[in-house]
């Protein structure tokens, strides 16, 4: 069983910065996607980004230019680079990942943004 572990999460200024991690416990080469969801309080999962074993990447409308997912095979993460934090950007941050056949999710780590 594959396990992801999230990281990184805190309080941050409207307009700070936070980096998620996400570290797997096997060989992310493996996952054919990867992405990060957040769900705020109330509200549905939403996806936030998309990163693909070719590293072609995708980000939803809301965080277009303001987030950057990455992957490191090496270490076996994904990363998401969080800048110009909004209120609307608090919310529980979860890592996903695909195979073929299974579907994995982490914990979540807290991301609050708020003066």
């Amino acid at each position: 069983q594959v396990q992801l572990v999230e990281s990184g999460g805190g309080l941050v200024h409207p307009g700070g910065s936070l980096r998620l991690s996400c570290a797997a416990s096997a060989s992310i080469v493996t996952f054919y996607i990867m992405a990060w969801y957040r769900q705020a309080p109330g509200k549905q999962r939403e996806l936030v980004a998309t990163i693909t074993s070719g590293d072609s990447t995708n980000y939803a409308a809301s965080v277009k230019g303001r987030f950057t997912i990455s992957r490191d095979n090496a270490k076996n993460t994904v990363s998401l680079q969080m800048n110009s934090l909004k209120p609307e950007d608090t919310a529980v941050y979860y890592c996903n990942a695909l195979t073929i056949t299974k579907e994995y999710w982490g914990q979540g780590t807290q991301v609050t943004v708020s003066s």
